[in-house]
């Protein structure tokens, strides 16, 4: 069974930066996986932020956070990581990570469309920016 275990978050400054890990368990070594990053604000709709695949260069960023934050992986150890530059107060959400065993998406597809699609999501971290 797939699972994802997050940590990472909390308060930071406008300007300041975060790192979020997301670490999967019970994905074989062999089996190729989409790990997307996605985020829920107070009062909006849950939206794709990054991506990542595991055995190619696929990646696909939210235009919103393009050029701040960039998501990285250890494939060794199954993890992803989100690190998030210049944070905005805007970016202040619930941050999730999420993938699909059914297959694995494209990472465009994962952060424009999958957030009602991906089955197994983990359990969620806050990330305030605040001053």
């Amino acid at each position: 069974q797939v699972q994802l275990v997050q940590s990472g978050g909390g308060l930071v400054q406008p300007g300041g930066s975060l790192r979020l890990s997301c670490a999967a368990s019970g994905f074989t070594p062999n089996d190729d996986y989409t790990i997307g990053w996605f985020r829920q604000a107070p009062g909006k709709e849950r939206e794709g932020v990054a991506c990542i695949r595991r055995f190619d260069s696929d990646t696909y960023y939210a235009d919103s956070v393009k050029g701040r934050f960039t998501v990285s992986r250890d494939n060794a150890n199954q993890s992803v990581f989100l690190h998030m530059n210049s944070l905005k107060p805007e970016d202040t959400a619930v941050y999730y990570c999420a993938t699909d065993v059914r297959e694995p998406l494209v990472c465009r597809a994962m952060v424009t469309w999958a957030a009602g699609y991906v089955e197994v999501w983990g359990q969620g971290t806050l990330v305030t920016v605040s001053s």
